[in-house]
């Protein structure tokens, strides 16, 4: 492996991509080598010391698996080493013999997050839009989109970067932020030593429950029910801003009629939470309004309801009074850069989209389709066959509901191209593999919504043989006919330029300071003069959109299938996702003192339940759901820490794959998210 780092000696600051917030960090070189990293002093918040994912950088940047040349499949099913120049005529062909055989529409583009954020999913969605298909697909089809869209149907915005430090009250539901984001964790540690309030909403007990005032843990699938049960308190105690809601919303009428049924008995019949723990949530954001910060987590999006579920979070929000003001909800604004995406310019909803006609909203508000959805379209079972996909940088072998189906699916493509750091579990189903330049071998623009800030990553080293992001289309686009036309800069940094061009920040400005430039100051209250970025222009307590669309205005709560339709036959209920503290998804696997700590994948249970079993701590056991099965080892914890009837699996590993047994086929109606937490369930003994 040839490195050239940008200095031989020294310190370069730059933005860390281990995980998608970009804390700041500085890069120690000596003699050429990458030693290691620090916080970046100069950032709003100092996150120090660089979190144990961060550190690992250097590992995976010098990893002995990482992927330096394109490799092709030959027909043994075996690798074998090309030039990059031959890949790339090659995929070149093929994608052209695929319009010409199938039409534009059955090429797509799988955007992941392993190597890059919003540069990476806009040259995705740049280039699949350019060739004339409108089937960007991505990681977000089972991640962020139903929260994302969930407030943007309600408020017209979603700001993911919480204003922790200025809450009276902060409430994390269905995200264990210690381990998930431990740079937010230190905000809400850092706001607790100030007075600060903190609820922590989750079935199970974790290490960010230790912090709470108030632990409240409903059975997985409720959330919606203890969310409705607190909007109902607030307007039954006229606790709610009567001001804001007259002004500046519609529909409160029909949904406080709709909260009438959501009382502190239906609410424990429901969520399995006692009453007086109802209360006491209740009472404590009555005395703590309005400046209220509410984190959704991924837990409620994991769920066939899931968006109505984060409807009914926003509406809460509204009824606080705690939408655009400090320490509450507040409303970012744009810098006014320009868009590499085509989405406004190349409309191509004719085209039929992969998903587009179950799932409208996903792509009327984020041009996204449905992976899957996806799934059938390869499989032949769709309207038109999608036959070939570039992929960057995603794992659905692994991270896809139904594993055994998205195996199949990829496996049936005339063409795969899969865009990597390492020969992951999809990339060896792929027809070519390319080797993908890491986070420290790029520079792109990021933005920091909560400071409305503009920074850009510095480009610490060159890879001999490996090419940036932009690279990957650009020459893909070249040799198909459109570059000239939608790829015309010649490399990354006229790319960065190109963006920031009528914002009047330049690049060097930005060079000069890795922490971020302030593009604009943030405002509180931009309501009181300007309307909401919704489509009446004000807060929607209902949806008239949706009702468009045969679904309900009002964030109707409906039960867990589960307790809908209970199975004998299925008598656990399975709940996946959570965070493990060292890996992302299936990232970092591969990093040996990692997966010295977390050998293999476990799944929590009651010792109640294990004890009825008949089975032993670390014994293996076989998982069983109506999709498939899996293997695992079990993990006997503290009868306080999961509830009895309930287990948890993480997902993410090759071995004992959570995913054989997820549904791809039990949507939530709005976004088509796959149900992945409340998935009835058996446990066997393995003989």
């Amino acid at each position: 492996m040839n490195v050239n780092t940008a200095i031989q000696n020294g310190t370069i600051r730059t933005l860390c991509r281990q995980c998608g917030i970009r804390c700041g960090m500085k890069v120690h070189i000596r003699d050429g080598v990458i030693v290691d990293f620090s916080a970046l002093d100069e950032q709003p918040e100092k996150r120090e010391p660089i979190c144990v994912k961060g550190r690992a950088a250097k590992e995976l940047f010098y990893h002995e698996d990482r992927l330096l040349s394109p490799l092709k499949k030959k027909p043994d099913g075996s690798f074998m080493e090309i030039s990059r120049e031959q890949a790339f005529d090659e995929i070149a062909e093929k994608i052209l013999h695929i319009r010409q055989e199938y039409g534009a529409r059955s090429m797509g583009v799988w955007k992941g997050e392993a190597i890059g954020y919003f540069q990476e999913e806009d040259y995705a969605r740049r280039f699949i839009h350019a060739f004339g298909s409108p089937n960007y697909l991505s990681n977000d089809s089972a991640c962020f989109n139903g929260r994302y869209l969930g407030f943007l149907l309600v408020h017209g915005f979603w700001n993911s970067h919480p204003e922790f430090e200025h809450a009276d009250l902060i409430i994390l539901w269905g995200s264990n932020l210690a381990v998930s984001h431990p740079a937010y964790m230190r905000e809400v540690v850092k706001s607790q030593k100030r007075g600060a309030k903190l609820i922590v909403i989750d079935p199970r007990l974790n290490q960010t429950t230790k912090r709470a005032d108030i632990i409240v843990r409903p059975r997985p699938g409720t959330d919606g029910a203890l969310a409705w049960g607190l909007c109902r308190h607030l307007i039954k105690a006229n606790a709610y801003d009567q001001e804001f809601v007259d002004k500046y919303c519609i529909g409160f009428e029909a949904f406080s009629r709709s909260a009438e049924k959501f009382t502190p008995e239906f609410v424990q019949q429901q969520t399995g939470v006692k009453r007086q723990t109802i209360n006491a949530l209740a009472e404590m954001v009555s005395a703590n309004l309005p400046r209220i910060s509410v984190f959704p987590g991924i837990g409620l999006e994991h769920q066939e309801n899931g968006v109505n579920d984060v409807r009914t979070i926003a509406c809460l929000a509204a009824l606080c009074g705690a939408l655009d003001i400090k320490g509450g909800f507040t409303w970012p604004e744009a810098m006014g850069e320009r868009k590499l995406s085509l989405c406004d310019e190349v409309s191509l909803r004719d085209e039929k989209p992969i998903g587009a006609d179950r799932f409208p909203a996903l792509y009327d508000y984020r041009w996204e389709c449905h992976t899957m959805t996806a799934m059938d379209y390869m499989l032949g079972n769709g309207e038109y066959p999608l036959k070939g996909i570039i992929m960057t940088a995603a794992n659905p072998a692994i991270n896809n509901p139904n594993t055994r189906k998205v195996v199949q699916a990829l496996s049936s493509l005339e063409l795969l191209v899969v865009n990597d750091l390492f020969l992951t579990e999809t990339a060896q189903l792929a027809h070519y593999v390319l080797p993908a330049a890491s986070f420290l071998e790029r520079s792109e623009l990021h933005f920091h919504p909560k400071y409305q800030m503009v920074a850009l990553s510095a480009k610490v080293a060159e890879v001999e043989g490996v090419h940036d992001e932009y690279s990957l289309w650009h020459d893909l686009a070249h040799r198909l006919g459109f570059g000239k036309e939608y790829f015309p800069w010649e490399n990354e940094e006229q790319v960065n330029r190109w963006i920031l061009e009528p914002t009047g920040i330049s690049l060097e400005a930005l060079q000069k300071h890795p922490e971020g430039i302030v593009f604009k100051p943030v405002r509180y209250e931009k309501y009181k003069n300007q309307r909401f970025p919704t489509r009446s222009g004000k807060v929607e307590f209902i949806s008239q959109y949706l009702k468009e669309l045969n679904l309900s205005e009002i964030p109707e709560y409906i039960p867990p299938r589960y307790l809908r339709h209970p199975d004998n036959n299925f008598p656990f209920i399975l709940h996946t996702g959570a965070r493990n503290p060292l890996y992302y998804h299936s990232r970092y696997h591969n990093i040996p003192k990692f997966r010295k700590a977390f050998p293999v994948a476990e799944m929590e249970m009651n010792p109640e339940d294990a004890d009825r079993l008949g089975i032993e701590n670390t014994e293996q056991v076989r998982v069983l759901s109506e999709i498939g099965a899996v293997q695992v080892r079990a993990k006997i914890v503290n009868s306080a820490q999961i509830l009895p009837g309930f287990v948890e699996i993480p997902h993410g590993w090759q071995d004992s794959n959570v995913n054989l047994v997820t549904y791809d086929n039990i949507n939530d109606p709005i976004s088509g998210f796959p149900l992945l937490k409340g998935i009835p369930v058996r446990i066997e003994k393995i003989p």
